[in-house]
């Protein structure tokens, strides 16, 4: 099956294996990243008797250099960690908040009409107070066994040296160097002049690229985390933040005062599983959904994905989920959220049932699970377009005791703000708001900006557990709001029809929110297409679904078998 961005990785080391093909191992523990220099780092940390968690920060550290367009420690994320000793499952939060001067029409243009993406995404306005640090510094105190400041050094040897510029970042300075300013007037000049050769031509694969500034960063983040929220890292930031043209209002008290957050994680039964992971403002729930509404659906045939009417229902229960995703969640410290009845069994029934056997519905509209809730509803929503875009990355850490990490991460879009400090790009997750505050019908929308809140994100990184409490599967994805149709897509090629992670990651990529069903092109046979075309589907054959999920599974013998996207450029460790 043809796919996109293939990018092969043979290494090894000394102990270990290392490969992007999955790996059965007998062995405890495992990396699986979207960069072979990110899953090098972790099991570096791994094989000198570090936590899942300690390998989290040295992974972090090293995407953020040579995966810039995807994820930094000027982003946020979201983390599970499944503690093997306790079955415990802790959720931590480092998405990004917006500033205390932001208002609510700060992306309207003076003409009335929503500001341009592009505009927006360029512009100092964009980037959220960063979450990144914080959440891996408090992840690592909780659950780190190793000194912080001893998780830094690939990272600071790969910026200080410097490392090849490969063919994927190449082709992101090349396809998107348009949207990075290349004049003053068009905003800081530091990515271009980062990205690109004195003739103007983009870095060439095999450059070999060095981040001094980084560096530095690193040194005095290693130091003590807080160091990026105050004193030098925090000035620049402020700086980079307030430049023209649209400059935005991020204050060095707005740093100061960012902290991560930490809760139970949020778990649904599914069949004799339990699946877990973020409470909002993750979109996690819809994952949840996506998985709850076919539990409650008639089995999928033994033919699995070989079977058109298995896509069918996997897509139709994608479109429910989107659609009350997009109305309902938000920041719950600013919204109130029926989150109880979006998960209760009857709930999730009933939106089974109004699937129709015969034939697609033409819309999907939003369900109302606040007749499940035991608090009333104390006002209107509105109906939110909001389209978070690719600019994330994902991986999995499997530690020698058992421990797991599921972590997505994100600067939002491509190269985030493209405006970089201390070596770092600053993120535009505040793009992720709604641009406008109310629907056609004036009713306010949930996802509407505010000082201080957390824009909706789709980053959903799962664990499932078995009915022991065990570990089973980690899983998760980058690709913007189609994170939600991806990570489902690996638990029901692994869970529902037994296929393995490498086999769950090649299968297409099918996206369905609301009347448009998304199918990755060239990967699927001309009968499925006109299956889903019978069905009533408007299906759409896309070249743009670059997903790049990371899967570890522990099968019924307790093997960890690693999945890693081949549409991206991740490898697998064991040892």
């Amino acid at each position: 099956m043809p796919v996109f961005f293939i990018i092969l990785f043979a290494l090894t080391l000394s102990a270990c294996s290392f490969s992007n093909t999955p790996i059965p191992t007998n062995q405890q523990a495992m990396v699986v990243t979207a960069n072979p220099h990110a899953t090098q780092a972790g099991l570096q940390v791994l094989q000198r008797g570090g936590s899942a968690a300690d390998a989290a920060v040295a992974v972090q550290a090293v995407l953020s250099l040579v995966e810039p367009q995807s994820s930094g420690l000027a982003g946020g994320a979201f983390m599970v960690y499944y503690n093997a000793s306790t079955q415990a499952i802790t959720a931590y939060d480092g998405r990004e908040r917006a500033p205390q001067g932001v208002n609510e029409d700060m992306f309207i243009n003076a003409d009335g009409k929503p500001m341009g993406f592009i505009d927006a995404k360029t512009s100092g306005l964009s980037t959220g107070v960063p979450g990144a640090v914080a959440m891996l510094s408090l992840a690592h105190t909780q659950q780190g066994t190793l000194p912080w400041n001893t998780l830094f050094s690939h990272a600071q040897m790969l910026a200080n040296d410097g490392f090849k510029v490969s063919e994927r970042l190449h082709g992101m300075i090349a396809k998107f160097g348009k949207y990075i300013p290349s004049k003053s007037e068009e905003g800081p000049l530091d990515a271009f002049e980062y990205f690109f050769l004195e003739n103007g031509e983009p870095l060439p694969v095999g450059h070999v690229l060095k981040n001094q500034a980084y560096a530095e960063s690193l040194a005095l983040i290693a130091q003590d985390p807080d160091n990026f929220y105050q004193g030098l890292l925090a000035e620049q930031i402020v700086d980079a933040v307030a430049q023209t043209p649209r400059p935005g209002t991020m204050t060095l008290d707005d740093l100061r005062q960012y902290r991560a957050g930490q809760a139970p994680a949020l778990c649904q039964p599914y069949a004799k599983l339990t699946l877990c992971g973020p409470p909002p403002a993750s979109s996690w729930v819809a994952v949840a959904m996506t998985m709850g509404i076919i539990d409650q659906l008639p089995d999928f045939s033994a033919a699995g994905p070989n079977d058109p009417d298995n896509w069918i229902r996997f897509i139709e229960t994608q479109r429910l989920a989107y659609s009350d995703r997009d109305q309902f969640i938000a920041d719950p410290e600013f919204v109130q959220l029926p989150l109880d009845g979006l998960l209760n069994p009857k709930y999730l029934r009933d939106r089974a049932q109004s699937i129709t056997p015969a034939h697609a519905k033409q819309a999907i509209q939003a369900g109302n699970p606040w007749a499940y809730q035991t608090t009333p509803q104390l006002a209107a929503i509105g109906i939110d377009q909001t389209d978070d875009t690719p600019g994330t990355s994902h991986f999995v850490i499997v530690d020698k005791a058992g421990n797991v990490v599921s972590m997505t991460t994100s600067v939002e879009s491509i190269f985030g703000s493209t405006r970089m400090a201390g070596g770092m790009f600053l993120n535009n997750q505040l793009t992720d708001f709604s641009f406008v505050a109310q629907d056609q019908q004036g009713n306010p929308i949930a996802n509407r900006i505010a000082p201080n809140k957390r824009p909706r994100s789709s980053m959903s990184p799962t664990i499932v557990l078995d009915e022991q409490g065990d570990f089973v599967m980690a899983t998760g994805s980058p690709g913007g709001s189609n994170i939600i149709a991806y990570t489902a897509k690996s638990l029901i090629g692994v869970l529902e029809w037994g296929l393995t992670p490498q086999e769950a990651a090649d299968l297409p990529n099918v996206v369905a929110r609301n009347h448009v069903v998304r199918v990755e092109a060239n990967t699927q046979s001309e009968s499925l297409i006109q299956a889903l075309q019978k069905y009533g589907f408007n299906v759409d054959g896309s070249h743009g679904e670059n997903s790049g999920l990371s899967i570890v599974y522990k099968d019924e013998t307790g093997k960890l078998i690693g999945g890693v996207d081949k549409r991206r450029e991740g490898t697998i460790a064991s040892f």
